[in-house]
């Protein structure tokens, strides 16, 4: 949707920087125009080969491939929607930390990298 709310024709594409020491390094990113909102749901298809070969139309033997819909939804709006404790499950469900402790041991990373760079001025 647009921030308008009306439909729109765009469709997020996910890139890669083709550099390792770009901005986003090797995590994947979508360029959202500027009348656009950030998709809060992204559809991916996994495709994988069955291993098993079917015949092409000209004959020849072409993979059979499965296809799975998976879906992946924004961090940031299941933060916002649920409760703290609704919120802690969904991180434990995908293998995070609960928030609290993962904040924490953020600050303590953020102050330690803060401490060699005052250390190397």
């Amino acid at each position: 949707m647009t921030k308008q709310n009306a439909p729109s024709q765009w469709i997020p594409e996910i890139m890669y920087e083709e550099s390792s020491d770009g901005l986003s390094s090797h995590i994947p990113f979508i360029q959202v125009p500027q009348a656009e909102d950030m998709p809060r749901l992204l559809f991916v298809f996994e495709s994988r080969e069955t291993g098993d070969f079917e015949p092409g139309t000209n004959g020849e033997e072409l993979p059979v491939t499965e296809l799975d819909l998976h879906q992946y939804a924004d961090m940031l709006i299941l933060k916002e929607g649920l409760t703290l404790e609704e919120y802690d499950k969904v991180r434990l469900a995908l293998g995070l930390e609960p928030l609290q402790t993962a904040s924490t041991k953020g600050r303590e990373v953020t102050k330690n990298i803060r401490q060699k760079l005052e250390n190397l001025s």
